[in-house]
């Protein structure tokens, strides 16, 4: 009797043990989901019949699924993918896709890579694994893909730039090398200089980018006269205005004296210049302003060129950016020299914008503070 009454007790105890609650090594799916809900990835975990048993916001945003309504759901019905569910079933099968999948959010303008691991329980003895289910993880790689992009266009535009002044300069060479003719060395080596010229200001670019970009842009700050500044640089251009039948001007509406550095600033005078002589057809005009407001030096470009969609106005000062190569044929850029100003006018404490209307032209606004601004 007191055997049968122990032998009981410990099947009531056993069966007490059972029902506990699950241990903290094994979470339950509220637990789980705070676990991953911090996560940038997205997460979705599909059973062995590819019925969705749990996914968090991050993939709900991805997918743009509501969480509360795929729980239980096919995940064809959940993500209509027909490529991820080829890999899914791939997965259940133990096969491990190496090349992840690229797919657009549906609620948010970015890309992800989506790859898909197979859930496997422990094997037994020399038993092959059981797959029980399938993971989804979706990795946002949207800057990643906009350097990859920004790396190829700066590799096309550097390679475009570097040909056509070695091409010219070549051919130039061996025409004066090939000629006795004394007319053709008056001709062709100043032309020859001019792109030597060109592809040194490149180069320049090329080492004044990486210099900003590694914190090396030192400011000299100095008291200066921003029309004495501009004037200079507004009559070496002279030239090229002239050669394209383009109207250069300069107006200072009010004395602009500010705490900056000289260099830097003649800088932004080159490069705004420079991009609206380049854009302007012949017969055009581009005026340098300079005036005072609010406290501010305000520098103005403005040209009649051609002018920027409105879709690339938001991109125009990320380096490397290039206007459509269709629109702009036989006009050369690397994309370097309006990041450049905006790195300038930063450093300074200013800010700079551009107005454009498609075929009617452009106009560059600085705005420098007078006082210098302590970094």
């Amino acid at each position: 009797m007191i055997a049968a009454t122990r032998s009981r007790n410990r099947s009531r105890t056993e069966v007490a043990r059972d029902a506990e609650p699950t241990p903290p090594h094994a979470p339950s799916d509220d637990r789980f989901d705070a676990l991953v809900r911090a996560l940038p990835l997205g997460v979705i975990m599909l059973d062995r019949r590819l019925r969705v048993r749990f996914a968090n916001r991050a993939a709900a945003a991805i997918f743009g699924f509501e969480r509360s309504r795929v729980r239980g759901v096919h995940l064809i019905a959940a993500v209509p993918s027909i490529e991820l569910e080829r890999r899914v079933q791939d997965a259940m099968r133990g096969t491990l896709a190496a090349t992840p999948i690229q797919v657009m959010g549906k609620t948010v303008k970015r890309s992800y890579a989506v790859s898909v691991y197979p859930l496997a329980r422990d094997a037994q003895n020399d038993e092959e694994p059981e797959v029980t289910g399938v993971l989804i993880l979706a990795e946002d790689q949207t800057e990643l893909l906009a350097l990859e992009r920004a790396r190829q266009e700066f590799l096309t535009n550097i390679s475009h730039e570097l040909r056509t002044p070695l091409s010219s300069i070549k051919l130039m060479l061996e025409t004066v090398t090939d000629s006795a003719d004394e007319e053709a060395r008056r001709i062709f080596l100043p032309q020859a200089l001019a792109q030597v010229d060109r592809l040194t200001a490149l180069v320049e670019r090329l080492l004044e980018q990486a210099r900003v970009e590694s914190g090396e842009l030192v400011l000299r700050i100095e008291e200066i006269d921003l029309e004495q500044v501009a004037r200079p640089i507004v009559q070496s251009f002279g030239p090229q205005a002239a050669a394209k039948n383009v109207n250069l001007e300069l107006h200072t509406l009010r004395p602009a004296i500010v705490e900056a550095d000289e260099q830097r600033l003649a800088q932004v005078f080159v490069n705004l210049i420079d991009n609206a002589l380049r854009f302007t057809p012949e017969g055009g005009s581009v005026t340098v302003s300079i005036d005072v407001e609010d406290g501010y030096a305000v520098i103005q470009v403005r040209d009649t060129g051609m002018g920027i969609p409105y879709k690339d106005l938001p991109y125009v000062f990320e380096r490397f950016y290039v206007v459509d190569r269709s629109r702009t044929r036989g006009i050369s850029g690397a994309g370097l020299g309006l990041s450049i100003v905006k790195q300038i006018v930063d450093a300074h404490g200013g800010t700079v914008n551009v107005e454009s209307t498609l075929g009617a032209g452009t106009q560059f606004t600085v705005r420098i503070p007078m006082v210098a601004v302590n970094a």
